[in-house]
């Protein structure tokens, strides 16, 4: 195997109670990231919660959509691309983290380490389970329509409130970034401005382009409605108050020591 394969391997070591997660770069070992006195048990736990987080956060989308007041804005293309084709939602979502991925990419083609790649690589599996879950839960609710506009609240309210969940627990193991995230986060910095900024613009974006998307395809606006100003509205809040008053690491670590 030559030594170009061998620069995009990576792998877990055990070393004086250290697990490191490094890459080889031309035969030499690299250290990116370091679990410190954590058996390979614990780093896995980092992963499930991980994992256990893009699912309450899919449910939390779904619930979103099903109150059919309007979905999330960065649920906003995926969305309007599924009424009008037949893609489901969890494909349509795949395909746009798929370009954003690339994006990524384009994005540090001039500035490119391999802690980025590595980075931007670990998005792609996270992203095909993170669509299989939409999917799984919009199966799980096809028969979830409301009856009335306050059901469509609580249900929308209810979908804020499971996403916020899945954010933090998405967010506490620092293992991974989901691709619109880390896409703003390069994006950000290739161009020098304030993540919180530049993710304004993004969402901002994504809501036009979906708008422009429903005009041309259907001639009306689909997926876009209070509910989701709503949802982009109080999201923020719900999740630092869960991080900050309820899903404190210090709570976390009773269950899962491993977030320490």
């Amino acid at each position: 195997m030559t030594k170009t394969v061998w620069n995009w391997i990576t792998h877990f070591r055990q070393k004086n109670g250290t697990f490191a997660y490094s890459s080889l770069q031309n035969g030499e070992e690299t250290n990116h990231i370091e679990y410190k006195d954590m058996e390979m048990k614990d780093v896995f736990k980092r992963y499930l919660v991980f994992v256990i987080g893009l699912y309450f956060l899919a449910a939390g989308i779904v619930l979103i959509v099903r109150s059919a007041l309007g979905t999330t804005p960065i649920s906003s293309v995926n969305y309007v691309l599924s009424l009008n084709s037949p893609l489901s939602l969890g494909t349509c979502t795949f395909l746009i983290n798929m370009l954003l991925i690339m994006g990524q990419f384009w994005l540090i083609r001039k500035n490119n380490t391999k802690q980025d790649t590595i980075e931007i690589l670990l998005q792609l599996p996270f992203s095909l389970i993170f669509s299989a879950f939409i999917d799984f839960n919009m199966a799980l609710t096809s028969d979830l329509h409301p009856d009335n506009y306050g059901m469509s609240i609580a249900l929308l309210l209810t979908g804020c409130m499971i996403q916020s969940i899945g954010v933090v627990l998405e967010l506490k193991p620092k293992v991974a970034m989901m691709s619109a995230e880390a896409f703003v986060k390069y994006a950000s910095r290739r161009y020098n401005k304030e993540f919180g900024k530049f993710k304004v613009c993004f969402d901002v974006t994504l809501v036009t382009l979906a708008v422009i998307l429903s005009l041309l395809l259907s001639q009306c606006i689909e997926g876009v409605r209070e509910g989701s100003l709503i949802a982009a509205c109080i999201t923020g809040y719900i999740v630092s108050f869960l991080n900050q008053k309820i899903m404190t690491r210090k709570t976390l670590y009773k269950l899962l020591p491993a977030l320490k």
